[in-house]
This record gives structure tokens, C-alpha cells and sequence, in this order.
């Protein structure tokens, strides 16, 4: 299977590096590319039409509202051609994206959900009992809550929020008033479903659902009494969704965050969905509300947020239309022996979400009830608003430990929770800190000092590739390591103290940290493999991440292809190294991975002359990574954990034949297949038979 998207904009730059929004787009066919799998069960199908959806939402909120900004000068959009081509290219790879996803949910995807007994009736769908009690529901639950306002000068357009759920109608005859009020406009309730589950009694022989939109559509002439409703439509606009404060004039960035999230929901507007069937002056008149252009106009065929067609996943409960059940594998204590007992004998490798994440839970909670533990620092970056790993921390500062958490405000989309978190944890008595003015601080990592026989001090750390996020890690592919290593631990402490005390950390032997030495580090170790090749030994690099962008690193990797280094790379989302061109990258090779997880694990290896250097860590390749946050990079040295990254995190995904994507130099991806009498791989799969529990459960 192939998927045409192409390298971007014109240039002689563009011989080297492929466009990172165009590259973008591309994962997000891939991602498509899961829903019109037919191998893969019906629910999940949707539920990736969904992902696309989200992805696009965020894909227009932050890299399209960034694109415009910096373009933007004295309120006008920048007319440089090569920006304008960029933009006519995005704008054209996502109308395509976004018809064929519409495409795929009505005419594979709905009718045969229908088949399988799961029906989404729209207004014609729907037999006469059944338009009685959605007739019922309108008027109990939802107009009491609609608000229609006509538009005029004492009613002028309203504010819309983000991505809400609204429709425009345009009206004939007169308002009570004798005047010829033409437009209104309706927001939906934002506290309704949007997945309205019908009584089984007058459901048939299915399960029966309609839409929240299509109730509003069916009676939306009962909310202008007197009045003769024209036309009408949903719309949905999309607004710049960054936070933006100035660091450094700001006295206290939580709260000038919290301002800023009461405003997230008006930012300029960069997109406007509307049913396809919206009249053209409707549309037109939308547009020029929110001052967009024709081009960020999506007309589509169906909800104007797909994303909320996800509710549906909760209330079906047939097994043969999910991925069979899967249970991660509990990493058990050795001979009964407690936590910091078993790690000072040896560390503990965990490979999510094929092996529990209750190791991690378990290891901080442990550490906040332990007598012997005096102090826990822990970064938070996402976590949720559920956590039994912040419970636990607010339990060690009320037992009167020193605990210590530098929580990042600006984790996109999650700011509230962490600020919420900050405050129940200032209130416990520990101390919060919010990182280093102007970096995000990414880095995954948490330490734990414990006072030992002879009153000496141990240090545990754990270090990870993903967040301390109870839903994510169930779903995303990430290691993580536990150590009571002497220089790791002490080194995680100096990072604490760097981040705390904003002193200029000490010379790391263990760990790479950005934005000191990360990038030096990995360019260093680029030349090293370029240098064995050079002198004719064997050279590796193999890397796995989730975007590739940044130019340094991708000009270090071409010139150690050049230099013959063999270089696979596996890189799931944005990759703007172009790979296989004759003279600049032939040695190396690209692949993505997309399947049941998200895989979100950072690998960096590199065989230095047999040594095999494994490095996990929090960055990717990409210059906000290596220069405008706080990461580490941290070896893994056991040699019997280094060979199971290699084995579980770099080998599957390079012989997996039936979800992985190569890239070729023209920005082009295509799915591999198994060939001739070879078996189909999957190294998800794989995964999920050696490290934890699958099992095939037949329908109830």
C-alpha cells in the first residue's frame, strides 16, 4: 500500500530536507491507513478515524496557528511564494485527508457497524416511535439549555469556543419585533452527550444511537417560533490553542497561566468545518466572522467532530469487534525481597505497556510509606487528573518527608491538571518548582534517598522514556528503568539541584542532558561511528523516536552514510531526513511503525566497535528536544538489559512486515508486506506473546 504525499516546497533546500508539516500530514495517513485495514476489528477502525481526527485538531491548533504567526507581520500574512506553495500544499493534502476519512466512516465503517447490530439513525433512519422519544429528549434535556441568538446590532456575533459544537441558521419573515433578523445562531451544550443511546424497547433488533447534532437538526425549527427556518448547518471553528506568557516578566507563572487558560478557548481562528450540504452564503458569511480564507473552509460529509464518534467505543461491548483482551505482565520481587533491596542486587528494565506500570506505582508509593526514605523528587509533565502516583507523593510530604516536584505548566493541553496537582502538593508541604524559565522541562525521571544500615544515604532512581500518565502508559509503547546505580542515581539528584537551584550543572559521566549536552553527545557519538567506518570496521546506528527534525543531527547522519556507517532509523511521526538519495543518505533506511500502541519509546544505539551503546531517553531529534527543554538521555549498562532493548525495542520493529511504513527519498511511504513464502511479522504482536498476556475471547 502506498501513500502519495510528497516532499513540500520547492528549493534547494528541499533536495536535502522534507517538509515537517507535509511529513506531519503523512502520519496521519498512515494512521488512516489503520481504519481501511480490514484485518482490524470494526470498533478499532473507528476509533483510529477518531485519532485522525484529534490529530488534525492539534495538528491545526498548534503547527498551523505557529506556521501563520510566524509569517504573520503588521496583521498580514506574509506573500512570499515559497510560504504561500507550502500552504497550498497543506491545505491540499488536508482536504484530501479529510474526504477520505469521511468517505471511510459512511461507506465502510457505519454500514457495517449496521450489520453488526450497531446503528446510528439519522432523522430518516428513524421510525415514528423512535422520533417520539428523541422528540421527548429534545424537549426535556436538550432545549431548555439552547440559547438562539439573532443577530443585530444588540446581538452581535457571539464568542465561539474552540472546537464546540454550534449551528447557523438563516431565517425568513420577521422577529417579534417587525425586523427581518436573517441569521441565528445556536450553540450546543457542551455538558450533553453526543452519543445519545436509544431505549432497547424501541431499539429492534440493535443497539440504536443518534447524534446530538442530529437532534438539534430535527427540531432546530421548534427554537424560532413564528419564523420559517431557510437553512441551516453545523459549524465547528478551530482556534490557536498555544499558551503564550513571557517568562520572564511574569512574577508567578502559575497564575499567569491560569489566566491565559480562561482565554485558550478564543484564540484566532484557523479553521471552519461545516456540513456539506451549508449553503454557500452561510459559509461565507462564517468565514467572514472568523476571517479566514476559502482554502481553511472543510465542508465534510457527516459530525463535524469525528472525534466524538470515540463514544461509541464505551457503550458497544462485542468483543469480535475490538483487539483482543490484552494484560500487561507484572514485574514480580525477586525471592520476596522488598523494592530497594531487590534494585541494589540489580536494576529493573520495564517495557510498557507490555509489562505492568504498577512497578513504577508501586516503587514511589513504597518510598512514601518507607520509614527509612527521606526524600522523593519526581518531574511531572502529564499525569492526569488521576494519579495514584501524585496520592503518593502528597502522602510523603504530610509524613513529613522532603519531597520535591518540578511540575511543567506549559505540558500542552494538560496545564490545568498540573496546576491542580501544584496546588495539592504545595498544600501537603512539598516543594513545587515549574523548571527553568523558557524550557520545558521533559525529562521523565524520579529519585528516591533512603538512609541505610551505618546511616549512609542510598540513592534509587527510576528514568523513563514516557510520562508518569496512568491511561497512557497502557497504551503507549515506552522502557523505563529502576537503578540503584551509584553514578546514575547521584547524576539524577545533580539534575534535580540543576533544575531547582538553577545553577549550571556538574559534568555528567552518565547522563546526556539537554540543553547542555544532549546534542553535542549524540552528534559525538554520530562522528564516532563515522570514524570506525572510516577505518574500515563495522559501523551502526539504529534510532528509534518519535520525530526526526532537527538539522544538525540529520546533516551528522548523512555524513556518516557518506562515510558508510549502516543506519536504520524508526521513526513513527515528522522525519525531514531524506533517506536513499546516491551521494547523501544511500546508507540509510526509515520506517514507521503504527499500530495497536502508539509507539513512543526514544532508543539511540550505536555498536561502537562492539561496546553497543544504548542510550533511552525523553528527546526526540528535534531542535525544541535538543535546545529548548530539559531532557536526559541515560545509558543502560547490565548487558543483559542492554540486549533486551535491542531485542524488544530495535529488532521486532526492523523485520515487522506487516505495520511498518518505509520512507523513500520523495517523502513517500509504503506499507510493507510479507513477500513470497516469508511469515507476517507484527512486532506488536510479537511483543505482547513474549512479555505479557494476549488471549482471543470469542463473542459473548
Amino acid at each position: 500500500m502506498r501513500v502519495r504525499r510528497g516532499a513540500g516546497t520547492e528549493g534547494s533546500r528541499n533536495l536535502i530536507f522534507l517538509d515537517r508539516e507535509i511529513s506531519q500530514i503523512a502520519f496521519n495517513w498512515r494512521v488512516l491507513a489503520q481504519a481501511e485495514d480490514k484485518q482490524v476489528p470494526l470498533l478499532e477502525r473507528l476509533k483510529y478515524l477518531c485519532i485522525v481526527g484529534s490529530n488534525l485538531d492539534e495538528f491545526f491548533e498548534v503547527r498551523i496557528a505557529s506556521l501563520l504567526a510566524q509569517n504573520t507581520v503588521d496583521g498580514e500574512l506574509s506573500q512570499d511564494p515559497a510560504f504561500r506553495q507550502q500552504l497550498r500544499k497543506i491545505s491540499e493534502n488536508c482536504h484530501q485527508l479529510a474526504q477520505r476519512q469521511y468517505e471511510l466512516l459512511n461507506t465502510e465503517i457505519l454500514p457495517l457497524l449496521a450489520k453488526k447490530g450497531v446503528r446510528i439513525l439519522r432523522h430518516n433512519d428513524r421510525n415514528e416511535a423512535q422520533r417520539a422519544w428523541v422528540k421527548a429528549y429534545f424537549e426535556r434535556e436538550v432545549k431548555p439549555l439552547l440559547t438562539p441568538i439573532g443577530l443585530d446590532p444588540a446581538h452581535p456575533f457571539p464568542q465561539v469556543v474552540n472546537k464546540s459544537l454550534n449551528f447557523i441558521v438563516s431565517l425568513a419573515g420577521k422577529d417579534a419585533f417587525g425586523r427581518g433578523t436573517a441569521i441565528a445562531i445556536v450553540k450546543a451544550p457542551r455538558v450533553l452527550p453526543r452519543i445519545i443511546k436509544l431505549p432497547e424497547e424501541i431499539s429492534g433488533n440493535c443497539m440504536a444511537f443518534c447524534l446530538l447534532s442530529s437532534v438539534i437538526h430535527s427540531h432546530i425549527e421548534d427554537l424560532f417560533n413564528g419564523r420559517e427556518v431557510i437553512n441551516y448547518s453545523q459549524f465547528r471553528v478551530t482556534r490557536d490553542s498555544d499558551l503564550w506568557v513571557d517568562e520572564e516578566e511574569v512574577k508567578n507563572l502559575r497564575q499567569a497561566l491560569q489566566g491565559e487558560l480562561q482565554t485558550r478557548q478564543f484564540g484566532e481562528a484557523v479553521r471552519l468545518e461545516v456540513a456539506k450540504n451549508c449553503p454557500k452564503e452561510l459559509s461565507d458569511f462564517l468565514l467572514a466572522q472568523f476571517n479566514l480564507p476559502q482554502d481553511r473552509l472543510y465542508a465534510v460529509d457527516g459530525p463535524v467532530n469525528m472525534v466524538r464518534l470515540g463514544e461509541l467505543l464505551d457503550y458497544v461491548r462485542q468483543p469480535s469487534l475490538r483487539f483482543p483482551p490484552f494484560a500487561a505482565r507484572f514485574v514480580t520481587k525477586a525471592n520476596g525481597l522488598d523494592m530497594f533491596s531487590n534494585l541494589r542486587k540489580h536494576d529493573i528494565l520495564l517495557h510498557h505497556p507490555f509489562q505492568a506500570f504498577q512497578t513504577v506505582i508501586d516503587f514511589i508509593r513504597s518510598a512514601s510509606l518507607d520509614p527509612n526514605v527521606v526524600a522523593i523528587k519526581q518531574t511531572v509533565y502529564r499525569t492526569g487528573m488521576n494519579s495514584d502516583l501524585m496520592e503518593s507523593l502528597i502522602t510523603a510530604a504530610r509524613l513529613g518527608k522532603e519531597v520535591t516536584v518540578v511540575v511543567e505548566l506549559k505540558a500542552r493541553f494538560d496545564e490545568e491538571a498540573n496546576i491542580n496537582w501544584a496546588d495539592r502538593l504545595q498544600q501537603a508541604g512539598a516543594q513545587v518548582v515549574y523548571g527553568v524559565v523558557g524550557l520545558k522541562t521533559h525529562a521523565k525521571m524520579a529519585l528516591v534517598i533512603r538512609r541505610e544500615e551505618g546511616g549512609v544515604l542510598r540513592h534509587y532512581a527510576h528514568l523513563g522514556t514516557g510520562n508518569y500518565h496512568p491511561s497512557t502508559t497502557r497504551f503507549y509503547t515506552d522502557f523505563g528503568l529502576l537503578t540503584a546505580h551509584h553514578g546514575i542515581a547521584t547524576e539524577v539528584n545533580e539534575v534535580f539541584i540543576h533544575l531547582t537551584g538553577l545553577n549550571k550543572p556538574k559534568k555528567l559521566e552518565h547522563l546526556w542532558l539537554a540543553p547542555f549536552g544532549l546534542q553535542p553527545q549524540i552528534i559525538k557519538a554520530i562522528r564516532n561511528e563515522a570514524r570506525i567506518a572510516r577505518e574500515g570496521r563495522p559501523a551502526r546506528i539504529i534510532a528509534k523516536m518519535n520525530a526526526l527534525l532537527d538539522e544538525s543531527v540529520i546533516r551528522a547522519l548523512y555524513a556518516a552514510s557518506a562515510d558508510g556507517v549502516k543506519i536504520d532509523l524508526i521513526v513513527r511521526g515528522a522525519c525531514a531526513l531524506r533517506p536513499g538519495v546516491p551521494g547523501l543518505s544511500e546508507n540509510i533506511r526509515v520506517r514507521s511503525i503504527i499500530g495497536r500502541f502508539l509507539e513512543h519509546s526514544r532508543i539511540y544505539y550505536f555498536r561502537n566497535d562492539l561496546a553497543h551503546d544504548v542510550y533511552l531517553g525523553s528527546a526526540d531529534w528535534m531542535n525544541r528536544n535538543l535546545f529548548r527543554r530539559i531532557e536526559v538521555a541515560f545509558p543502560v549498562l547490565d548487558k543483559a538489559l542492554k540486549k533486551r532493548v535491542i531485542s524488544e525495542g530495535l529488532d521486532p520493529y526492523l523485520k515487522d512486515n506487516t505495520n511498518a511504513w518505509v520512507l523513500d527519498s520523495e517523502g513517500n511511504y509504503e506499507r510493507r508486506k510479507p513477500r513470497g513464502k516469508q511469515a507476517a511479522f507484527c512486532a506488536q504482536n510479537y511483543l505482547m506473546q513474549q512479555l505479557g498476556s494476549l488471549s482471543h475471547t470469542d463473542d459473548d
